[in-house]
């Protein structure tokens, strides 16, 4: 996929944007995980409504652990020592159903997912549309990170879920206190605004 593509303009003269699905994955799905999102369900049925929208505009990343910790990461691992396995453990699996539709994705050891991968994807000054999990932790690393690199940042908050219901709604406070670099929107507006990308062509 080429920043081209991704920067596609449609007729009205908006610019779709590229949609980055975070860590839908079996790890924040399963209820007896560990690392399980009370709402990931809930994420996803907002996901579900945006991704005709968006058509091949999608990127879907994966939260996966390093080789060897380095660092503060070295605690964090000594924390969560069930979370050392390789990217093809089945943990990091993205659920079958977004797995299914993952035309596009890359992997990151970070929680931010604002790599040079996804910032390629995106465009200069481009648009990034965040949904996933989870709110307070890497779509908040990633929203913050794209928004310092000057990308216009939508988190859409009924298609993202926290570790609880507070975390989640604290990080969305604090994700729009970044206003005009980010904005906090539902699903309906993303579908509903031709600002924010509706009737995107597929």
């Amino acid at each position: 996929m080429s920043t081209d593509d991704v920067q596609e303009v449609r007729p009205d003269g908006v610019s779709r944007g590229l949609l980055a699905v975070i860590d839908m994955q079996r790890v924040f799905a399963e209820p007896d995980s560990p690392w399980a999102t009370p709402r990931f369900g809930e994420a996803a049925e907002g996901i579900r409504r945006l991704l005709p929208v968006f058509g091949e505009h999608v990127t879907f990343t994966r939260f996966v652990a390093p080789g060897k910790p380095v660092g503060s990461w070295q605690a964090y691992y000594e924390q969560w020592p069930f979370a050392l396995q390789p990217p093809d453990a089945s943990l990091w699996e993205l659920t079958d159903e977004f797995a299914a539709l993952a035309r596009d994705s890359m992997d990151a050891t970070t929680f931010g997912k604002w790599t040079p991968e996804l910032a390629e994807r995106v465009g200069r000054g481009g648009r990034l549309v965040l949904t996933g999990v989870s709110t307070d932790c890497c779509v908040l690393s990633t929203a913050l990170a794209a928004a310092d690199a000057g990308v216009e940042v939508i988190v859409v908050a009924d298609a993202c879920a926290g570790a609880d219901d507070a975390s989640h709604a604290t990080a969305l406070r604090v994700m729009d206190l970044y206003r005009p670099l980010i904005r906090v929107v539902t699903s309906d507006e993303v579908l509903t605004r031709s600002d924010l990308g509706a009737g995107a062509p597929s």
